[in-house]
């Protein structure tokens, strides 16, 4: 599974902004592009460049490749709905991202982790997919032998004081979550344009 493996303050430095998802880190110290050339002063952003920034900070946060988000925006765009609403859902619902928001990994990186590996179940069957879309109502849970682990035992920890968005619900005695409403695009976790996101691809879709 291709994905990125370099270094994570580079890319919320790239889009001037902390990438939670990404990193565990609250602020930039430096809070300007990468390079040599990240300090000089900068005149205003073209309108493709907002665009672009806006879609690279979606990106790099759930840790998607360009083809692959191409296809959640064009997936988005075949729905009934509003395009940009639609495609934060679809989005939030994937069920690494989901781990994460439980509280049960540092980062999506590491909740992706979890699921390749086979920690995580959906209603009761393992699923190895961090790209599965979880609907409301279905529980979300740290498979039973997985739950001795040490690691395992230290994120449920800290997942009983974790602050969770509206959507989901979780019972730290049984491990379990499950998303109780559609995700929108108010709880996204840093700030966002997803309609910047859908006209940067209008011309491609």
């Amino acid at each position: 599974m291709a994905r990125y493996r370099g270094p994570r303050l580079a890319r919320c430095r790239q889009v001037g902004v902390v990438l939670p998802g990404l990193t565990t880190v609250a602020t930039l110290d430096r809070p300007f592009p990468p390079g040599q050339h990240g300090t000089r002063r900068k005149g205003k952003q073209s309108d493709y460049k907002e665009r672009l920034v806006e879609k690279q900070k979606m990106r790099f946060h759930y840790g998607i490749l360009e083809k692959q988000f191409r296809r959640y925006v064009t997936e988005a765009s075949r729905r009934k709905g509003t395009t940009d609403r639609i495609l934060v859902t679809l989005l939030e619902s994937r069920l690494d991202n989901i781990i994460w928001r439980l509280g049960l990994a540092a980062t999506i990186p590491a909740a992706r982790q979890l699921v390749v590996h086979g920690h995580i179940t959906v209603n009761g069957q393992r699923v190895d997919r961090p790209s599965f879309q979880v609907k409301p109502g279905v529980a979300v849970a740290i498979h039973e032998k997985s739950k001795t682990r040490p690691f395992v035992q230290a994120a449920l920890a800290l997942a009983a004081t974790r602050v969770r968005p509206g959507y989901l619900e979780f019972d730290p005695a049984t491990a379990t979550g499950k998303i109780v409403t559609e995700p929108q695009r108010e709880d996204l976790p840093f700030e966002c344009a997803p309609q910047k996101i859908v006209e940067f691809y209008s011309q491609q879709i």
